[in-house]
């Protein structure tokens, strides 16, 4: 998990209503993000796949 430092915006009657990152910790946090989303990604297609063929025969097909 990434850790993050938040600073809240709030209002004129103190509720929070929006939160701000350090630039630094935002690029974190998307990183973070498109990791999570490909490893998403990855067990979708585990799941729906009919069928796997190894990296070897991978790269012997795209060579032909």
């Amino acid at each position: 998990m990434v850790q993050v430092k938040e600073k809240y915006v709030t209002d004129g009657n103190g509720r929070k209503v929006a939160v701000q990152l350090d630039l630094k910790e935002y690029r974190k946090l998307r990183e973070y993000l498109e990791d999570l989303q490909d490893a998403l990604d990855l067990k979708r297609a585990k799941a729906t796949a009919r069928k796997f063929i190894s990296f070897e025969e991978l790269g012997r097909r795209l060579k032909a």
